[in-house]
């Protein structure tokens, strides 16, 4: 399962779930799911997402076994 910690960055960055979104080019529920971990993202939505807040994949996202 893959955990991540989007929900904790935009919190830090004061940013809502559409303003991510729009950012990264998916619909607000689309990080929606992605933060209660109904969705695992693609490589590269999780790329732009880390790019968004200037961090590597690895910061955001884990494989928990």
């Amino acid at each position: 399962m893959i955990k991540n910690r989007i929900k904790e960055y935009r919190a830090k960055h004061d940013m809502k779930q559409s303003e991510l979104a729009n950012l990264v080019g998916v619909r607000r529920e689309t990080i929606g799911n992605l933060e209660k971990g109904r969705y695992n993202p693609s490589l590269v939505l999780a790329w732009n997402i880390a790019k968004v807040f200037n961090v590597t994949i690895e910061d955001i996202f884990t494989i928990e076994e």
